[in-house]
């Protein structure tokens, strides 16, 4: 009789345990960051590349001081998005080579939060790509492959490719990546967005043969678009739609960061007095489906504007990016752009 009772006992402590643990762990984020931390580049000259400006002898005065910083403020930062749980995933952009990311994963305070790389050298002429960290333990990496980028307008020139990466989220889930980097302003907007646009159709056609192998894949693309949520190459070609006002279809692309565009002082990009979202995260519908079973929301979709990455604008006012160089002059800070993140959960 008191065998079965203290078996009786076990058994209902162990259910009573089970059910208090379940709930617990379904609240627990898959974070997903993403960060252009403006010219991580090493200190080696590479003689394939134009990234002389960044050696000890170059413009910069690059030495592997400044490039330990600089590494340690991107640990930083990525840290203090994660909060308590370090990001389960983080986009990179302007990661100069693996040797950078060596160093950031191994020879920096993440070194023991087990991060893993995705990376492929690009083309592109300055030698900065973009990357993906994740922890294992939580993403498991199926393939990935680097997505080439040309432009019909002009065949000989370069830009980085677009990074892509398939793998399970929280041990059940397929998620497919899209990392990106659009070529940028420079020049002006007008007279550079043929080559976003052009971008922008190359990530669309990947899109569609996913959608088309799989109409409810789960996809996020993220990165610098070096565009607004409402310019053609996002809103138009690539047809990342606002989700405030729009019918939310498994095979649609949504714009989490849509809510923050034309919103005064609020951005990840001050140019001048303006501040505007450059950086953004795109899912697929399915994500965004109340039955779904790996879901997001527009409510998670954040921009990390801590105090310790902004200083005061004394030219335009107000507050802006805490960079790495301020002109020529170096200050030791972080990026020109603020970094971005949102939440997955689990039903």
């Amino acid at each position: 009789m008191r065998k079965s009772i203290f078996l009786y006992f076990l058994l209902s402590m162990y259910w009573l345990t089970q059910w208090l643990i379940v709930p617990c762990y379904a609240e627990i984020p898959f974070r997903v960051m993403c960060y252009n931390v403006e010219n991580a580049f090493d200190c080696e000259n590479d003689s394939l590349t134009n990234d002389d400006d960044f050696t000890p002898q170059g413009a910069y005065h690059w030495t592997p001081k400044k490039f330990k910083l600089k590494i340690s403020n991107i640990a930083k930062v990525i840290t203090a998005v994660g909060q308590f749980t370090p990001p389960s995933i983080v986009g990179l952009c302007e990661i100069e080579n693996e040797s950078v990311l060596k160093s950031l994963v191994y020879f920096s305070p993440l070194r023991n939060l087990n991060y893993k790389y995705v990376h492929y050298d690009s083309p592109d002429k300055r030698g900065i790509d973009v990357a993906l960290l994740y922890r294992p333990e939580q993403f498991r990496v199926l393939s990935s492959a680097p997505i080439g980028v040309s432009f019909a307008s002009a065949p000989f020139s370069t830009t980085r490719d677009i990074l892509y990466v398939k793998g399970i989220a929280m041990y059940t889930d397929t998620l497919h990546i899209f990392v990106c980097h659009f070529p940028s302003r420079l020049g002006g907007e007008l007279e550079s967005e043929d080559r976003r646009i052009e971008v922008s159709r190359i990530l669309r056609k990947q899109v569609d043969s996913l959608f088309l192998a799989s109409p409810t894949s789960t996809m996020l693309l993220m990165g610098d678009f070096n565009d607004y949520p409402t310019n053609t190459s996002l809103f138009s070609i690539l047809q990342a739609q606002d989700p405030q006002n729009a019918i939310i279809r498994s095979y649609g692309l949504y714009n989490l960061y849509y809510q923050y565009h034309n919103k005064p002082n609020i951005g990840t990009h001050k140019h001048a007095t303006e501040w505007g979202v450059l950086d953004q995260m795109i899912v697929s519908g399915n994500a965004l489906q109340p039955d779904a079973f790996f879901y997001t929301s527009e409510q998670s979709a954040k921009i990390f504007d801590a105090e310790f990455l902004l200083i005061d604008d004394e030219t335009y006012f107000g507050k802006k990016t805490f960079r790495t160089y301020l002109g020529m002059k170096y200050i030791g800070g972080f990026a020109d752009h603020l970094p971005i993140y949102i939440d997955f959960f689990q039903r």
